[in-house]
């Protein structure tokens, strides 16, 4: 019997912004797991989202929510300020400067309560440890948790919490490290330092995440003692994902050394290219705390997303992009699938 009864133990990794129903639906139907990633979605939209992927699917998939750290900065008169400050990017895709909303993102309270009532066979969270209470909630309405960690510490705190399973994630992945024990530039463990580590001190399946995008990743995965794998990049270039044209290019474009870790999008430690607006605004030396610089570069990228300027995306990808050659989510999965040793 395979990781969570799936036919097959391959995860898509979830993308806050640019998941897609068709890309989730996809990976269920091939037979494993599809994600969806909600950051920002209020409850309304996570209703119609979950919705839209019953209706593509009826495989089990998985939704994903971020955990609020504590340190989040609400709307505030710095907003102007820092607002100003990328009105260069702002121009140059044909958009106004924004003024403040009223807030950054949704209450976790909202997403959560949209979840549940949903009822998906998944919840995945990011940045934390869920509360006792969302825990047992989810288990009575037939739901698994999944937290994710970027260290030891990290999954013992999860295991502790009742998830049902771990997603190990190395510094080699690509998008946001998603640390919370610590601060995220001292939390960067590789996947083969961490994984075997934390299968050892855990006693929940471990989801291997990091730098995995053929069959090799993959069974050198499962050697390490892990469970399943969740597979971003790879997936984030085929044609199912909503990754933009752009996106997809310098997924192929970009070698393994040449992917940084940068606060200049978000605010927060993230994986991807250092292209055009990456490099302006690390040189400016003015970065918003988070969700601010988020929300605000936010504005700018989807209009960069929507006439396809590449140089003024966030384009998030793990060290391992170059291996990420697939036309297709089913060309993606059936490769991965190759790599899982007989049995599992």
């Amino acid at each position: 019997m395979s990781f969570f009864d799936l036919e097959h133990p391959i995860v898509l990794g979830p993308f806050g912004g640019m998941s897609s129903v068709a890309l989730t639906a996809a990976v269920s139907e091939a037979g494993g797991l599809g994600s969806y990633g909600l950051y920002g979605y209020d409850g309304d939209r996570i209703r119609s989202t979950i919705a839209a992927i019953r209706a593509a699917t009826s495989k089990p998939f998985a939704v994903n929510v971020w955990l609020p750290r504590g340190d989040e900065v609400a709307p505030n008169p710095q907003h102007a300020v820092f607002a100003q400050a990328l009105e260069p990017f702002y121009s140059a895709v044909g958009v106004d400067v924004p003024q403040r909303p009223e807030q950054y993102l949704p209450s976790l309270d909202e997403q959560t309560e949209a979840i549940l009532e949903a009822a998906p066979a998944v919840l995945s969270v990011v940045f934390g440890v869920p509360s006792e209470s969302l825990v047992e909630e989810a288990h009575g309405r037939g739901i698994r948790v999944v937290g994710t960690a970027t260290t030891v510490a990290e999954a013992v705190a999860l295991s502790n919490a009742g998830v049902d399973a771990i997603v190990a994630t190395g510094a080699e992945a690509g998008g946001h490290r998603v640390s919370f024990l610590k601060p995220a530039e001292d939390s960067l463990v590789g996947l083969f330092a961490l994984l075997p580590q934390a299968v050892d001190a855990v006693d929940v399946p471990v989801i291997a995440a990091g730098g995995i995008s053929d069959r090799r990743g993959v069974a050198a995965a499962f050697a390490l003692g892990a469970a399943g794998v969740q597979v971003g990049t790879a997936f984030l270039a085929t044609a199912e994902s909503a990754a933009s044209e752009g996106h997809r290019a310098a997924i192929g474009s970009t070698a393994a050394d040449e992917t940084v870790l940068t606060t200049a999008m978000s605010g927060r430690l993230a994986r991807g290219a250092r292209n055009r607006a990456v490099r302006a605004i690390e040189a400016s030396g003015t970065i918003a705390p988070f969700p601010m610089q988020n929300w605000l570069t936010g504005r700018f990228r989807a209009a960069a997303g929507e006439q396809n300027l590449g140089e003024l995306q966030s384009l998030w990808m793990g060290q391992a992009a170059p291996l990420a050659r697939y036309a297709s989510a089913r060309e993606a999965f059936e490769e991965l699938v190759a790599g899982v040793p007989d049995g599992r």
